[in-house]
């Protein structure tokens, strides 16, 4: 006997799990879908050209060294003016979150505002 799963039998991944920050818990879960809900949420509408640049340093920087970058390295490796990235997006949480990263700590979390 040999089961096939149909489109309509298929098991549906797991929702992404977020902590009481918003923070998502664990950041394989991040999608470019999910990004663009996040933005939504954020009060973005449309990610553009310099979002995802922003996002993508943001999301490697974190896979390679665990940590936030600085904003000043954000907007050297962008390109962007630090107003350009304030006005892409409200804050560095913002980011982080659209992201997709976990919880930076609360001393990291203080300087995200």
């Amino acid at each position: 006997m040999s089961l096939s799963l149909s489109a309509e039998t298929s098991p549906v991944p797991p929702a992404p799990m977020f902590d009481e920050d918003g923070f998502l818990l664990e950041p394989a879960a991040w999608t470019i879908d999910l990004a663009r809900d996040l933005a939504l949420g954020e009060g973005i509408a449309r990610l553009d050209y310099e979002h995802w640049r922003v996002l993508h340093f943001i999301r490697d920087y974190h896979a390679r060294f665990g940590a936030a970058p600085l904003i000043r390295r954000v907007c050297r490796r962008s390109g962007l003016a630090r107003s350009d990235v304030k006005r892409l997006f409200a804050s560095c949480r913002s980011a982080w979150r659209i992201a997709g990263l976990p919880h930076p700590g609360e001393e990291a979390k203080t300087y995200m505002n």
